[in-house]
């Protein structure tokens, strides 16, 4: 598992701080610690302890081979979110959220094709045959595509989880999620509704700093877990490997044994001469023996017989 949690951590990043009292959400109840000079002051061991769950879940998920769409549209958190997300090799969402991203999937991946085609037309050279005025046209639709689903081209299916800063914000991906039943992880503040969010993260979602310290730690247990899903692999093609040459060893000795077994000898047998003298021979010698009939044998037997008496 990715590195312990420390509460003095937190506290340095402002994690702890909330909202206006005025504007909380009082499902947050069980996460608010004490309210100080008009601002609610987040629980940080319940903080560790919830951050503690999601990255063990989120391992599990990056080794399982399923992509975690990281979602973070508000100034604060967009560097941030690209940086640990490319970091983890996983696709994110920095600009608007285009409506249908997972209910519409098809329609998006549709869209990224088009600008895998653009680059093709560009290595091909029939770009250059187009006139101008078409040159602009497409090198503008393609910087469009480039800046909202450029970060998930990789994305060849619906993501194994959602990871989502500031959910007020972020209300209609998380609506999408909780249609396709995707689990929701995300960084819940004070003026947010938990029960709308799988794995809740109660934490400062405003801060730069805050969100750092949270999304640094979630991206750690990722990549933790996609290096034990390389080991994995790697241990499975060495048993692969092994088995392959155990049964080529097999093989060998089994050939081997029939080598050295000993070969059954062929008995003698006579074979009739092809000599032209031998035949004749042969020949003259059948007409001088006499071959008797059945009548004869038989009555030779009951004269020998009648003899005896």
């Amino acid at each position: 598992m990715a590195n312990k949690i420390e509460v003095k951590e937190l506290l340095d990043a402002g994690v702890h701080f909330g909202h206006l009292t005025r504007r909380w959400n009082p499902n947050m109840a069980p996460y608010i610690y004490m309210e100080r000079n008009g601002i609610h002051i987040i629980n940080l061991y319940k903080s560790a302890a919830k951050m503690q769950e999601a990255g063990e879940a989120l391992s599990k998920i990056a080794a399982s081979g399923r992509k975690i769409l990281f979602v973070a549209t508000k100034k604060q958190a967009k560097e941030i979110i690209a940086e640990e997300a490319s970091k983890a090799n996983m696709p994110y969402i920095t600009e608007r959220w285009p409506g249908g991203m997972l209910t519409n999937f098809v329609t998006i991946r549709k869209a990224v094709k088009k600008m895998a085609a653009v680059d093709r037309m560009k290595k091909d050279g029939t770009f250059n045959s187009l006139s101008k005025k078409e040159r602009l046209q497409v090198d503008r639709m393609r910087a469009k595509l480039e800046k909202q689903l450029g970060s998930i081209t990789d994305m060849t299916r619906l993501p194994g989880a959602l990871f989502v800063v500031d959910i007020t914000r972020e209300h209609i991906a998380i609506k999408e999620a909780q249609k396709l039943n995707i689990p929701i992880f995300a960084m819940v503040d004070t003026n947010s509704d938990p029960r709308e969010v799988d794995y809740v993260i109660p934490a400062n979602d405003d801060a730069s700093k805050s969100v750092k310290k949270v999304i640094s730690y979630v991206s750690d247990s990722i990549v933790e877990g996609l290096t034990e899903r390389k080991a994995d692999k790697e241990a499975k093609k060495e048993k692969k490997e092994a088995a392959k040459k155990d049964d080529s060893a097999k093989k060998s000795e089994k050939s081997s044994k029939k080598e050295k077994a000993p070969k059954a000898k062929k008995e003698d047998v006579e074979v009739p001469s092809k000599d032209a003298e031998d035949q004749k021979a042969m020949k003259e010698a059948k007409k001088d023996v006499k071959l008797e009939s059945k009548q004869e044998t038989l009555d030779k037997a009951t004269s020998s017989e009648s003899d005896k008496k």
